[in-house]
């Protein structure tokens, strides 16, 4: 389960977005991903399928804009 978050807030900080953006992009409160990122409390499996399915498609969308 960490290493979803990890995963999440490299994401976030490669990209340059907030917390309120990421957490608008997965569709959860900013307070969430705040208590996610400071290991308060972890995603449920709807929100580890919507995290999962960002990662994967923006880190494809950002692989192919080198093709």
């Amino acid at each position: 389960m960490q290493g979803i978050i990890k995963r999440l807030e490299l994401f976030r900080l490669e990209n340059r977005i907030t917390q309120q953006q990421l957490a608008k992009e997965i569709g959860v409160n900013f307070s969430t991903v705040s208590r996610w990122l400071n290991g308060k409390t972890k995603p449920n499996k709807i929100q580890q399928y919507h995290i999962e399915k960002l990662l994967t498609e923006r880190v494809g969308q950002s692989k192919n804009v080198g093709i």
